[in-house]
């Protein structure tokens, strides 16, 4: 009797072992013990990084919002290029021309989108990016096709976005229904005209992949 309350107490103890290790795991995976702030695992230095933007280029940030990516853009492309700050709302759109102006950002422009058209320049982009933007999209396949007219030739799509496969800890970061799967996201940027040129996986909670489009 003793041997197999034992037994069981050891049991306990492993499972409740490789759960507080798997709790650490995912908060150092977060880089929780840098601080709760979203740079901590949204990792915006590397994601500029591996956009791997020339200066010159020219950017659009569809769903900018407060222009937490904006102004990276902005500084990545240098004062000879151009970031086109996107959004639908009238609050967003305002706000992001005060912090526009605030900044001094001279190489960033702020559009008032809608939600079938973010009204870019034809023929224009060299990159079009979107963070946590893209489950918003109605029509994806459409819009993204109708997106081509704003790429220059050979311009590229990035996307972000919340993945429907995380668990853990990493799961208080994902609301329910933000998120896009990845077989979404592969199969409707294919159906639109885009070829998979990267796929990155060191974000911990977000799809992270660059698409280009077909000639």
């Amino acid at each position: 009797m003793k041997v197999s309350r034992l037994f069981t107490m050891m049991v306990i103890a492993t499972v409740f072992g490789v759960a507080v290790w798997q709790s650490w795991y995912e908060l150092v995976r977060l880089d929780w013990i840098k601080g709760p702030t979203r740079a901590a695992w949204q990792l915006p230095d590397r994601v500029i990084a591996e956009l791997d933007l020339k200066p010159g280029a020219v950017v659009a940030d569809l769903g900018a919002g407060e222009g937490y990516f904006t102004f990276l853009l902005s500084k990545a492309v240098g004062r000879n290029g151009r970031v086109y700050a996107v959004d639908v709302e009238d609050r967003i759109v305002g706000n992001l021309e005060m912090r526009v102006q605030v900044k001094d950002a001279i190489n960033v422009g702020v559009i008032h989108g809608e939600l079938a058209d973010p009204r870019l320049p034809d023929n224009t982009m060299d990159l079009v990016f979107l963070c946590n933007t893209y489950h918003h999209i109605e029509s994806r396949s459409v819009y993204f096709k109708r997106l081509k007219q704003d790429l220059k030739k050979g311009g590229r799509v990035a996307v972000i976005d919340m993945r429907d496969d995380v668990t853990g800890l990493g799961s208080l970061f994902v609301d329910e229904g933000h998120w896009t799967s990845w077989a979404d996201l592969l199969g409707e940027m294919e159906i639109a005209g885009y070829t998979l040129e990267q796929r990155f996986d060191f974000l911990p909670v977000q799809n992270f992949a660059i698409f280009r489009a077909n000639d």
